[in-house]
């Protein structure tokens, strides 16, 4: 089965994001035991675009920036040296208690400490994203896009991306573009809007081409029956997986694409990880493998990222999943939230298991 994509298109992918501040700590220490503090910029949408802008794919990304903060320069400067290009507006900040980007501290946990990840995302700047902050006729329908990536968490996050989100799935839907949803379920972005958001990602499911979500989110987000969570138990996972898709593509029949990973924690620093994914009829999996791991955060993000790249080189489906599963491998090896692939080769010598040296 193969996807049909748009041709002679300026834009391989496009991802809708707010943007923030990521600071660790050294070394794997916890927060509190450290005064020494990494700065990155970050975004759950960015980390999936940065597979296909390292490797070469023309990417967009569509965001908003504190005007004049140093912060955000710093953030444009970051998506520039990653191959992305962006565009949104520079809102003014409104004095001290105004505008800012969100602040995400994470402690990456080490051995038998897991991570914790600490969200700040008072009076975020992304939080008020609208379409009329930009023309998507001409993104979508002068200068073309391939692949729209969407996430629940920019489309939960405040009433305003919500509707952002929908309008940029009925627009990219209207010109041919490829639409991918991932729907990252988050508690405490659904709390008291559980029917308005249950609507606004059920229309952008039916929308979509791929659906990405393990079972949880799909009961959730959408009111699916389902099974109960399989826990550690990799099989139950996958049944489970299997029998709650049937039951997806009943309700969204024009998905062609979906998809899940598998991970057990061993410890902070070993995984085993995998993934599931349905493409057209057939079932492709990836069994359940060790894998080293000095950040875990970001590895879902790499999976898809590497999947939405092979759909738009036009590789067969056995490789999307081969390909998404080494992608979301190789980002737990960086201290960054996003994978940042040397090349095409070093991401297949990752799913080869081959680590020797390469002079």
């Amino acid at each position: 089965m193969n996807i049909s994509l748009k041709q002679h298109c300026r834009w391989a992918l496009l991802v809708p994001t707010s943007m923030g501040l990521r600071v660790t700590p050294e070394n794997g220490q916890p927060v509190q035991g450290s005064d020494v503090l990494h700065l990155q910029a970050t975004s759950a949408e960015t980390n999936v675009a940065s597979i296909s802008s390292y490797l070469g794919l023309p990417v967009k990304v569509l965001t908003a920036f504190v005007k004049d903060s140093p912060f955000a320069a710093f953030i444009k400067s970051n998506l520039r040296a990653r191959g992305m290009s962006y565009e949104g507006p520079d809102v003014p900040q409104g004095g001290p208690w105004g505008y800012r980007h969100q602040i995400n501290v994470a402690d990456s946990g080490y051995g038998s400490r897991g991570p914790r990840v600490w969200n700040d995302r008072a009076g975020e700047v992304g939080r008020i994203l609208s379409v009329r902050d930009f023309d998507l006729e001409r993104i979508f329908g002068q200068e073309g896009v391939q692949i729209v990536h969407l996430s629940g968490l920019i489309a939960a996050l405040s009433p305003k991306t919500s509707q952002f989100c929908l309008d940029i799935a009925r627009t990219a839907k209207k010109y041919g573009t490829v639409i991918s949803f991932d729907l990252n379920y988050r508690a405490s972005f659904w709390a008291g809007r559980e029917d308005e958001l249950r609507k606004i990602f059920s229309e952008i499911c039916s929308l979509s081409d791929i659906l990405i979500g393990n079972e949880e989110d799909f009961q959730l987000c959408l009111g699916i029956e389902g099974p109960e969570a399989g826990g550690k138990d990799i099989a139950a996972k996958i049944e489970g997986f299997k029998g709650m898709i049937g039951r997806v593509k009943n309700e969204y029949p024009d998905a062609k694409v979906f998809a899940t990973t598998l991970r057990q924690v061993v410890n902070t620093n070993e995984h085993q990880w995998g993934a599931i994914m349905l493409a057209g009829k057939d079932w492709q999996m990836v069994e359940p493998r060790p894998i080293h791991v000095l950040d875990r955060i970001g590895g879902g993000d790499g999976f898809v990222g590497g999947m939405l790249y092979s759909v738009l080189k036009g590789w067969e489906p056995k490789k999307w999943i081969q390909f998404g599963w080494a992608c979301g491998a190789l980002a737990t090896t960086f201290l960054t939230d996003y994978a940042q692939p040397a090349d095409e080769d070093q991401v297949w010598s990752v799913w080869e298991g081959n680590a020797r040296v390469k002079r």
